[in-house]
């Protein structure tokens, strides 16, 4: 078969040119779920070791993840980050075409067998194992435009009403909240004090580890009763302290004497954030960041215009700013080059559903010509070359350096 080609050259290069054109003809037909995957799948492993400093959490925390993780199956490389605010991040990287729940399970695993090495508090406060885009698809800025609301309480507001139901969005796999923290309370020890009475932090931990939990009490006239016992009462007994004062009051040391070390008396007790590393703001004004990040596997534009149609409150004095994410560079480069706002960019289901349609597909080479962009009639066939000529060049703007690795900038 070899020396009938080489023989007849003609007859291979029609072939071949035969080839390519159905190739083009079926990819042009071709659904954008059928397309393959160009971006490697990434899973996520997130810790927190509360008062641990960037180079602890590295040596107690990501070393024994790490060991663990070395060589599981189909792993390109991991990456691990490590914060002063005791959190750390480890982006384990598969190769492309493999199974990303199966790769989930994987790392899942590996993170079993790595928690006996790990601190007592990190496997309390829990280990996530998340599969997630490496970059965010689109940031929300919440904010208070008079200023009303602190960022703390923007923070708490966006951890009840806000990240709940855009995990509930279809093609979201994480939203983190950045610039801010959940509301905890803060027991700022005396040194001098506790020095003074012959007392370690250990001491204040253990009290409040055991004044301040949750007690199930049981039940009275509970079966079996006694004849003639009518009704059965749930006793409820004081659970979780959640005042400072409350707080204050728990009891550190009993003395022989029969005086008491209060909490208040070595300590300084209020409600405040779990972390104060971090600061968000917009436009001067206090606001939490709110990063959401991508499932894999899911069509980005999709995912992105539903979230854009959520971005509203019900509480007046609290505001959304849509920020720069893979899905708003899109937006913001239309804007730029064709005059067409992001509000009415997405207000458009032609525009919307004509580029879902050529997102997937291949990406030409070079700009069509006679073509004006999105300023052109979105009618006939020319719709689909415009808006791959506009999605052509904003991928280029995005710091894609060739066309065959455009597509990875939206990770579409």
């Amino acid at each position: 078969m070899a020396k009938f080609f080489i023989n007849r050259p003609i007859v291979a290069i029609v072939i071949s040119i035969l080839m390519v054109i159905a190739g083009l003809l079926a990819m042009a037909k071709l659904p954008i779920a059928q397309l393959p995957d160009i971006v490697p799948p990434q899973i996520n492993v997130s810790a927190t070791y509360t008062g641990a400093d960037a180079l602890t959490i590295e040596q107690s925390v990501a070393t024994p993840l790490e060991q663990q993780m070395n060589g599981v199956d189909n792993m390109i490389y991991m990456m691990s980050t490590n914060a002063n605010d005791g959190t750390m991040n480890l982006k384990v990287t598969y190769d492309i075409g493999t199974n990303v729940d199966i790769d989930q399970v994987n790392t899942q695993n590996r993170v079993s067998q790595a928690s006996p090495n790990l601190p007592t508090s990190v496997n309390q406060y829990g280990v996530t194992v998340k599969k997630l885009m490496g970059l965010p698809l689109l940031v929300l800025s919440v904010y208070s435009p008079k200023g009303t609301f602190d960022s703390r309480f923007l923070g708490n507001y966006a951890t009840i009403n806000i990240n709940d139901a855009l995990l509930r969005v279809p093609g979201v796999g994480q939203v983190t909240n950045f610039g801010t923290s959940d509301y905890a309370m803060r027991i700022w020890v005396k040194p001098d004090q506790l020095t003074k009475l012959g007392m370690t932090t250990s001491d204040l931990t253990n009290a409040v580890q055991q004044q301040s939990a949750v007690n199930p009490a049981g039940q009275i006239g509970g079966e079996p009763a006694p004849k003639g016992q009518q009704f059965t009462y749930a006793v409820r007994a004081p659970g979780r302290l959640a005042e400072a004062e409350q707080f204050g009051d728990i009891i550190v040391r009993q003395n022989p004497d029969g005086s008491t070390v209060r909490l208040k008396d070595v300590s300084r007790i209020e409600l405040g954030s779990l972390v104060y590393q971090q600061i968000g703001r917009y436009n001067g004004k206090p606001a939490v960041i709110i990063a959401i990040y991508q499932a894999p596997g899911s069509n980005a534009l999709e995912v992105a215009k539903q979230l854009l149609e959520r971005d509203s409150c019900s509480v007046t004095e609290i505001a959304f700013a849509t920020g720069f994410g893979k899905a708003g560079a899109l937006t913001a480069s239309f804007h730029r080059r064709y005059g067409v706002t992001p509000s009415e960019y997405r207000k458009n289901s032609k525009i919307w559903e004509a580029l879902e349609m050529t997102a997937g597909s291949a990406v030409p080479a070079q700009r069509p010509r006679g073509l004006d962009g999105l300023r052109a009639p979105l009618v006939g066939r020319n719709v689909e070359l415009e808006l791959m000529d506009a999605l052509f060049f904003h991928l280029v703007e995005a710091g894609a350096e060739n066309a065959h690795g455009l597509l990875a900038v939206l990770d579409l």
